[in-house]
């Protein structure tokens, strides 16, 4: 499961991000850098390709399927094994892939009866662009919901000594693909929902304030 994330860039860095890795040379929408505690619900930061450009935007995090009766159906992540077949997320999965933008990703380690919380960075990025999907929902007064899920898949050797699941971190050349409309081949696109490669991730215990989403300040992400 990844139930939580981190996008603690500035608005500046933020900007470089987007012209260097995806030629977008600014985004229109207000959001609130940075952020240290993103939890389901709230906006988190998406790229999707539209068959000639990359484009940026703001997706509730919580997928819900455009047969849902309302919004209390939803889900936060989809299983990369099980994401071609199952009618939330197979249409997703052909035609409504994204990138979800984050620079870190928390997870609970059970012990005795405690959780505490630790945080996943990559070592040689300020990114972690996380495999998703999108969908637009429309509510029964006729306004759009625009939502996404994050895709995890088994654990590396790192996450494996957390938790038994980690979301999928793409590499800059299956980013590329997964993002590409005009990939349809399942076997293909099923093939990038790999577990990211355990020597450029890195983790470490956080303070628990992380647990409360109300919490969103630097203290979250300070090593203890």
């Amino acid at each position: 499961m990844c139930g939580r994330i981190s996008f603690t860039l500035n608005k500046d860095e933020f900007i470089q991000i987007l012209h260097d890795r995806y030629n977008i040379k600014d985004y229109d929408f207000d959001y609130d850098f940075p952020q240290y505690n993103i939890a389901p619900s709230k906006r988190i930061i998406s790229i999707i390709n539209d068959g000639i450009n990359y484009r940026v935007g703001l997706l509730k995090w919580g997928f819900i399927p455009v047969w849902a009766k309302d919004e209390k159906f939803y889900s936060i992540n989809a299983k990369a094994e099980t994401i071609s077949s199952k009618p939330m997320f197979k249409q997703a999965f052909k035609t409504q892939r994204c990138v979800i933008l984050a620079d870190g990703y928390y997870e609970w380690k059970k012990e005795n009866k405690n959780k505490i919380p630790h945080r996943f960075t990559i070592k040689d990025q300020k990114v972690l662009p996380l495999a998703g999907l999108w969908n637009t929902f429309t509510k029964q007064d006729n306004k759009k919901v625009h939502t996404c899920t994050i895709i995890t898949t088994t654990p590396n050797d790192s996450t494996k000594q957390i938790h038994d699941r980690m979301p999928v971190i793409l590499t800059r050349e299956n980013e590329k693909l997964w993002l590409d409309p005009k990939v349809k081949d399942e076997k293909l696109l099923t093939s990038l929902l790999i577990p990211y490669y355990n020597e450029n991730m890195s983790f470490y215990k956080v303070s628990t304030i992380v647990n409360n989403p109300r919490n969103n300040d630097k203290n979250c992400i300070i090593p203890i």
